[in-house]
């Protein structure tokens, strides 16, 4: 669902994984028609991040 979310309205994606600044710096960048295409890469690639984060978490807290 997020990655729905991240490829039509890629500002509201950094609200739903806690990164408000990098929202509303995404909203100001996807505003122009220029800049919606790098707008949505820049969340796309931000949520998968937010993944991998997620696993390393969960990992490290079944091995300690």
């Amino acid at each position: 669902m997020r990655l729905l979310i991240a490829l039509i309205l890629p500002w509201l994606t950094f609200f739903t994984i806690g990164r408000p600044i990098a929202g509303i710096i995404c909203l100001i960048l996807q505003l122009t028609l220029i800049g919606w295409l790098p707008a949505t890469i820049w969340a796309v690639y931000a949520l998968s991040q937010y993944k991998t984060d997620q696993k390393i978490e969960k990992a490290m807290s079944q091995r300690g």
